[in-house]
């Protein structure tokens, strides 16, 4: 036990998919968001930014992508340990995704719907996370949303330079070391470590 534990029923974003259509067809209504059939082939050159092949097409949405407009825009953020940070949505990024062509929902979107639904104040995440919150600042001030607090921690990386998780074949951490495994994290993390603390419980 590592002192994790839930505030509520754990929240599935399978369930959740109602919530996220009734979003992308109010966008696409609204002409904030258009169909793409672009496959990974024709966008190999692009280096990840969309260069907004489809954007005035008019595909309709059966078989499709479904992405969002972008603005000729930077959005910034101060994040409580990493401070300012800005991206040109346009130029950087490009129109992006928040509906797969296979049915499935961008994480994009869900984050933001889910993390309002919610009512999270206060984010935690991966450093690896940073460059993605322009678009959900985006998505918030399209769908009214109130914008949390950003706190993007360092990534612990295996000797091969992967972020440990279990994609990456990453061992697990064993139960019975909690303790002196959290207080690692910590000191990896440049967080202070009291001397009590190797003798306290992971909750405390």
């Amino acid at each position: 036990n590592y002192g994790l534990h839930w505030d509520g029923a754990v929240v599935y974003q399978s369930q959740r998919h109602d919530a996220y259509a009734a979003v992308v067809q109010r966008l696409f209504q609204q002409g904030l968001a258009y169909a793409c059939t672009c496959s990974r082939k024709q966008l190999e050159g692009y280096n990840g930014i969309y260069p907004g092949l489809c954007r005035n097409l008019g595909h309709a949405q059966e078989d499709a992508a479904i992405r969002l407009r972008v603005p000729e825009l930077s959005y910034h953020f101060t994040d409580r340990l990493q401070g300012r940070f800005e991206q040109h949505l346009g130029r950087e990024v490009g129109d992006f995704v928040i509906r797969r062509r296979d049915g499935l929902y961008a994480y994009q979107l869900a984050v933001v719907l889910d993390d309002a639904w919610q009512g999270v104040t206060d984010i935690v995440r991966g450093a690896d996370l940073l460059d993605n919150t322009p678009r959900q600042l985006y998505l918030q001030e399209l769908l009214g949303l109130s914008q949390p607090r950003y706190l993007h921690v360092p990534l612990i990386t295996q000797p091969d330079g992967h972020k440990l998780g279990k994609s990456y074949r990453s061992a697990p951490l064993p139960a019975d070391q909690a303790t002196p495994l959290l207080l690692r994290a910590l000191r990896a993390l440049g967080q202070p470590v009291e001397a009590g603390m190797a003798l306290g419980t992971p909750s405390e």
